[in-house]
């Protein structure tokens, strides 16, 4: 690209900015009251964050597509949610093309560097070491995915030039905006948030205080670099002057450094792969595939659950509460052997989600006593090769966005830096992540294999569940997922039960009280009714936990009235449309 063409560009950007700073997102639509789903007959975007809705509603109204909402809005979720999601991270992407009657599923997940050996998070003695010993500094830093995945989905979904979907984010980073009470929090709880430079003197104060809620944040680095890759592509991410700097703070954070190279950035490659997709009663459910395990246990745990009468339960019983968990104890065995990075072992998705397999797994659940610990099952179409199960360490600094357009193109997105505010490293005013910590820290136990072990170039296993619902008749539903590590799996299908069996609107299905089984103990959620079945479910067996379980979810339905939007009471998000 010429010097005379990027100046045009920037030309461009600049006046796009001044019209978006003028319009201040004056006009946007107000959420809805608490209970109750926002309603919109055109277009919808909900997010984790009021300025990302703004911005992805403002694009919306200038005849942006689903696609280029859901880049306006990530752009900005990278500014006022550093902790949960950017461009130093990845994301998986599951889009509803209306014209073509198709579904893609977008793969931006991290790689590992190509210098990384299998002993990547074992100490001297062999032992794995402590989580946050990992996750500090450059050893966990994958690399990002996020930008080239959202430059491959947008030119193939994409309506507006690429470089003017990044203007909200760069006004809002250059006119600064005020720390949430949620943000101020997270900087105050997260581990060693204070340990680099650039980081600490953007999140603290000169006295080593977490910056007070309503202080301005502005963020001129952030700014420069969207400015780049608005007008150079994702190309001025990987290549040049901002690879050379996410590089040097890997290689050089004291204490941790990476193995990072600028080779490594310059070959990445988003993939758009093959979603996976199966029946639930008479509705079709699509998520995204390995190297997510989101996908393939959600519809897993749905395939077991066809086997009961959901819709004959009350929600939040006790009935409903030990099905769930049961069927999710199975399921979830299956992904600690099975779900790994599909282009490094063999993953038999195909065999996890038929059908008979699934009706032999089912009738292991007992309506009257837990069956415990699950163990993993034989699934046909597998190679039969030996591997260890291992759950991993996969923690919930994690966003999602779901937008329906105009035309009836959909996007569901989860993105992440995995821990909050990810490996703690700032480079020009973004976070990088840990995502290397979603591998097995041990590659092997007793001597069997991992299937979720390092390895150069390899994508670590996620739980992300981005999900569309179709009808029968193949017509769009819904489009819902959260963050939440791995029991995002557990908050997801827990909201499509409570829409699909139960009958809720979308609102009342993200405000249901949680409860998640993940091959061990049953968690309830603190402070809600949920809380009061402990006795009951010990009684059947149930090794019970009650704790905090935030969720993220941000849904669209679209119903005979039009669209209905929901954003999850736990975080502060709004869902916007018109």
């Amino acid at each position: 690209m010429t010097v005379r063409n990027l100046t045009i560009i920037g030309t461009i950007i600049g006046k796009i900015i001044g019209a978006f700073v003028m319009a201040s997102f004056m006009g946007a639509a107000s959420p809805a009251v608490a209970g109750e789903p926002v309603r919109a007959t055109r277009y919808m975007i909900a997010t984790a964050n009021p300025h990302a809705s703004q911005a992805g509603l403002a694009i919306l109204r200038r005849g942006g597509s689903a696609m280029d909402a859901a880049i306006a809005a990530q752009m900005v979720l990278g500014l006022v949610e550093p902790q949960s999601s950017g461009i130093g991270g990845g994301a998986f992407l599951v889009a509803y093309d209306a014209d073509a009657d198709a579904v893609h599923a977008y793969d931006g997940r991290e790689t590992a560097p190509m210098a990384v050996t299998a002993d990547l998070f074992l100490k001297a003695d062999g032992e794995p070491m402590k989580f946050y010993d990992a996750v500090i500094g450059g050893r966990a830093v994958g690399v990002p995915g996020l930008v080239a995945m959202l430059e491959l989905a947008h030119q193939r979904h994409g309506k507006l030039p690429w470089a003017s979907l990044f203007a909200p984010a760069i006004a809002l980073a250059e006119a600064g905006f005020e720390v949430s009470p949620r943000l101020h929090y997270l900087i105050s709880e997260a581990t060693g948030i204070d340990r680099y430079d650039t980081a600490r003197a953007y999140f603290f104060t000169a006295e080593g205080k977490p910056k007070p809620v309503g202080t301005r944040l502005i963020n001129q680095a952030y700014a420069a670099t969207l400015k780049a890759i608005a007008a150079g592509g994702a190309k001025a991410f990987y290549k040049g002057d901002i690879a050379t700097d996410m590089v040097a703070a890997i290689t050089g954070a004291v204490g941790n450094p990476g193995v990072m190279t600028v080779a490594d950035l310059g070959a990445y490659e988003a993939k758009d792969r093959a979603a996976v997709c199966r029946p639930y009663r008479q509705w079709r459910v699509c998520g995204m595939g390995p190297p997510s395990s989101g996908g393939v246990t959600t519809l897993a745990i749905l395939g077991l659950l066809e086997h009961f009468d959901l819709a004959a339960l009350a929600p939040g019983s006790a009935e409903a509460v030990h099905l769930v968990s049961e069927a999710s104890r199975l399921a979830y065995a299956d992904r600690a052997r099975f779900l790994a990075d599909s282009d490094f072992v063999t993953v038999p998705v195909r065999g996890l989600l038929d059908r008979g397999y699934l009706a032999d797994r089912a009738a292991l659940i007992d309506r009257e006593q837990s069956m415990g610990t699950a163990e993993a099952g034989t699934p046909p179409h597998d190679d039969g090769r030996l591997r260890a199960s291992e759950p991993g360490t996969e923690q919930f600094s994690t966003t999602h966005l779901s937008v329906i357009d105009s035309e009836g193109n959909a996007v569901s997105m989860t993105s992440s830096v995995e821990s909050a505010f990810g490996s703690r490293l700032m480079v020009r005013g973004f976070m990088l992540n840990n995502q290397l910590t979603d591998f097995s820290f041990r590659p092997a136990v007793d001597g069997v294999p991992v299937a979720n072990r390092v390895a150069p170039g390899k994508r670590p296993r996620s739980s992300m569940a981005p999900t569309l619902v179709f009808d029968g008749n193949g017509r769009l539903l819904l489009a819902v997922g959260s963050p939440g590590g791995s029991r995002i799996i557990g908050y997801v299908t827990q909201t499509l039960i409570a829409m699909l069996d139960w009958g809720l609107d979308v609102q009342q299905a993200l405000d249901l009280p949680h409860h998640v089984n993940r091959n061990g103990p049953t968690d309830l959620e603190t402070g809600t009714p949920l809380a009061d079945l402990e006795a009951a479910l010990v009684a059947l067996g149930h090794d019970v936990r009650v704790r905090s379980l935030t969720s993220g979810l941000h849904a669209i339905a679209i119903t005979p009235a039009g669209l209905e939007g929901g954003a999850d009471l736990r975080r502060e998000g709004v869902a916007l449309g018109d």
